[in-house]
Protein backbone atom coordinates (compact mmCIF):
# COMPACT_ATOMS: atom_id res chain seq x y z
CA UNK A 1 0.00 0.00 0.00
CA UNK A 2 1.46 3.45 -1.08
CA UNK A 3 0.54 6.74 1.07
CA UNK A 4 -1.48 8.19 -2.02
CA UNK A 5 -4.22 5.41 -1.11
CA UNK A 6 -4.40 7.25 2.14
CA UNK A 7 -5.02 10.35 0.49
CA UNK A 8 -8.56 11.26 -0.58
CA UNK A 9 -9.28 11.65 -4.65
CA UNK A 10 -10.09 14.85 -4.63
CA UNK A 11 -6.73 16.04 -2.26
CA UNK A 12 -5.07 14.17 -3.98
CA UNK A 13 -5.20 15.47 -7.36
CA UNK A 14 -4.73 18.62 -6.07
CA UNK A 15 -1.65 17.73 -4.30
CA UNK A 16 0.11 15.88 -7.50
CA UNK A 17 -0.48 19.49 -8.79
CA UNK A 18 1.57 21.07 -6.38
CA UNK A 19 4.97 20.26 -5.67
CA UNK A 20 5.24 21.72 -2.21
CA UNK A 21 2.49 20.19 -0.90
CA UNK A 22 3.87 16.70 -1.61
CA UNK A 23 6.47 17.91 0.33
CA UNK A 24 4.34 18.82 3.11
CA UNK A 25 2.97 15.63 3.08
CA UNK A 26 6.18 13.97 2.63
CA UNK A 27 7.23 15.49 5.38
CA UNK A 28 4.27 14.85 7.43
CA UNK A 29 4.70 11.19 7.11
CA UNK A 30 8.42 11.31 7.81
CA UNK A 31 7.36 13.38 11.28
CA UNK A 32 5.11 10.70 12.21
CA UNK A 33 7.53 7.95 11.53
CA UNK A 34 9.80 10.16 13.72
CA UNK A 35 7.28 10.36 16.38
CA UNK A 36 6.53 6.85 16.29
CA UNK A 37 10.31 5.60 17.01
CA UNK A 38 10.59 8.39 19.55
CA UNK A 39 7.31 7.86 21.86
CA UNK A 40 7.90 4.29 21.75
CA UNK A 41 11.59 4.17 22.79
CA UNK A 42 10.50 6.98 25.18
CA UNK A 43 7.40 5.04 26.87
CA UNK A 44 9.27 1.66 26.68
CA UNK A 45 12.61 2.97 28.23
CA UNK A 46 11.05 4.95 31.04
CA UNK A 47 7.42 4.13 31.42
CA UNK A 48 7.60 0.22 30.91
CA UNK A 49 11.32 -0.71 32.03
CA UNK A 50 12.37 2.11 34.19
CA UNK A 51 15.51 1.96 32.62
CA UNK A 52 16.61 5.71 32.89
CA UNK A 53 15.33 8.91 34.29
CA UNK A 54 12.43 10.78 31.80
CA UNK A 55 14.84 13.01 30.66
CA UNK A 56 17.52 10.66 29.80
CA UNK A 57 14.84 8.60 28.57
CA UNK A 58 13.60 11.54 26.52
CA UNK A 59 17.11 11.86 25.01
CA UNK A 60 17.95 8.75 23.78
CA UNK A 61 14.44 8.43 21.99
CA UNK A 62 15.18 11.52 20.44
CA UNK A 63 18.62 11.17 19.43
CA UNK A 64 17.43 8.04 18.29
CA UNK A 65 14.37 9.38 16.23
CA UNK A 66 16.49 12.21 14.13
CA UNK A 67 18.59 9.76 12.30
CA UNK A 68 15.53 8.30 10.23
CA UNK A 69 13.58 11.62 9.85
CA UNK A 70 17.33 12.90 8.48
CA UNK A 71 17.00 10.43 5.34
CA UNK A 72 13.49 10.42 5.25
CA UNK A 73 12.70 14.17 5.08
CA UNK A 74 16.11 14.63 3.03
CA UNK A 75 15.97 11.94 0.30
CA UNK A 76 12.20 11.12 -0.10
CA UNK A 77 10.23 14.55 1.12
CA UNK A 78 12.38 16.73 -0.88
CA UNK A 79 14.24 14.39 -3.16
CA UNK A 80 17.87 15.68 -2.44
CA UNK A 81 20.55 12.61 -3.65
CA UNK A 82 24.41 12.52 -3.26
CA UNK A 83 26.10 13.83 0.01
CA UNK A 84 24.77 16.11 2.41
CA UNK A 85 26.31 19.33 2.35
CA UNK A 86 27.66 20.44 5.90
CA UNK A 87 26.70 23.73 6.06
CA UNK A 88 23.78 24.00 3.93
CA UNK A 89 21.61 20.50 5.41
CA UNK A 90 23.48 18.91 7.93
CA UNK A 91 24.36 21.59 10.80
CA UNK A 92 20.94 23.25 10.44
CA UNK A 93 19.30 20.10 10.39
CA UNK A 94 20.79 18.70 13.75
CA UNK A 95 20.84 22.75 14.87
CA UNK A 96 17.13 22.11 14.76
CA UNK A 97 17.15 18.91 15.88
CA UNK A 98 19.36 19.95 19.13
CA UNK A 99 16.18 23.02 19.55
CA UNK A 100 14.03 20.70 19.35
CA UNK A 101 15.89 18.47 21.82
CA UNK A 102 16.34 21.23 24.42
CA UNK A 103 12.51 22.27 24.30
CA UNK A 104 11.93 18.39 24.34
CA UNK A 105 14.03 18.08 27.28
CA UNK A 106 12.90 21.11 29.37
CA UNK A 107 8.89 19.99 28.71
CA UNK A 108 9.87 16.11 29.71
CA UNK A 109 11.48 17.13 33.16
CA UNK A 110 8.14 19.71 33.75
CA UNK A 111 6.07 17.03 33.07
CA UNK A 112 7.83 14.65 35.42
CA UNK A 113 8.46 16.97 37.95
CA UNK A 114 4.83 18.30 38.29
CA UNK A 115 3.29 15.05 37.79
CA UNK A 116 5.41 13.48 40.59
CA UNK A 117 4.57 16.38 42.62
CA UNK A 118 0.53 15.51 42.21
CA UNK A 119 1.65 11.97 43.57
CA UNK A 120 0.43 10.52 40.33
CA UNK A 121 1.31 6.60 39.66
CA UNK A 122 4.16 5.78 37.08
CA UNK A 123 2.09 4.80 34.20
CA UNK A 124 0.25 8.50 34.84
CA UNK A 125 3.81 9.93 34.95
CA UNK A 126 4.81 8.12 31.79
CA UNK A 127 1.68 9.58 29.67
CA UNK A 128 2.69 12.87 30.95
CA UNK A 129 6.21 12.62 29.82
CA UNK A 130 5.16 11.53 26.74
CA UNK A 131 2.57 14.42 25.83
CA UNK A 132 5.16 16.57 27.13
CA UNK A 133 8.09 14.92 24.21
CA UNK A 134 4.83 15.24 21.45
CA UNK A 135 4.25 18.92 22.44
CA UNK A 136 7.35 20.15 22.38
CA UNK A 137 7.90 19.01 19.10
CA UNK A 138 4.78 19.90 17.90
CA UNK A 139 5.56 23.69 18.80
CA UNK A 140 8.17 23.39 16.20
CA UNK A 141 7.06 21.27 13.61
CA UNK A 142 5.69 24.15 11.41
CA UNK A 143 8.73 26.23 11.43
CA UNK A 144 10.84 23.35 10.95
CA UNK A 145 8.82 22.51 7.60
CA UNK A 146 9.41 26.43 6.17
CA UNK A 147 13.42 26.18 7.12
CA UNK A 148 13.16 23.05 5.05
CA UNK A 149 11.65 23.85 2.59
CA UNK A 150 12.74 27.32 2.00
CA UNK A 151 16.32 26.96 3.23
CA UNK A 152 17.71 24.06 3.63
CA UNK A 153 16.05 21.39 0.76
CA UNK A 154 14.76 24.56 -1.32
CA UNK A 155 14.20 24.26 -5.02
CA UNK A 156 13.76 27.00 -7.58
CA UNK A 157 10.26 27.44 -6.86
CA UNK A 158 8.28 26.75 -3.87
CA UNK A 159 5.84 29.00 -3.80
CA UNK A 160 3.08 26.49 -4.98
CA UNK A 161 1.58 25.60 -1.60
CA UNK A 162 -0.18 29.12 -1.24
CA UNK A 163 -1.90 28.13 -4.46
CA UNK A 164 -3.09 24.74 -2.64
CA UNK A 165 -4.49 26.55 -0.09
CA UNK A 166 -6.92 28.94 -2.35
Amino acid sequence: MTWRKLVPQPLLARVERSDTALKAIKYTVASVVSVVISQVILFLAFGIFHLWSATTSNFIAVAVSALPSYYMNRAWAWGKTGKSHLFKEIIPFWGLAFLGLILSLWAVSAADHLALEHHLKHLQVAIAVNVASIGAFGVLWIAKFIIFNKILFATKDDSDLVSLLD
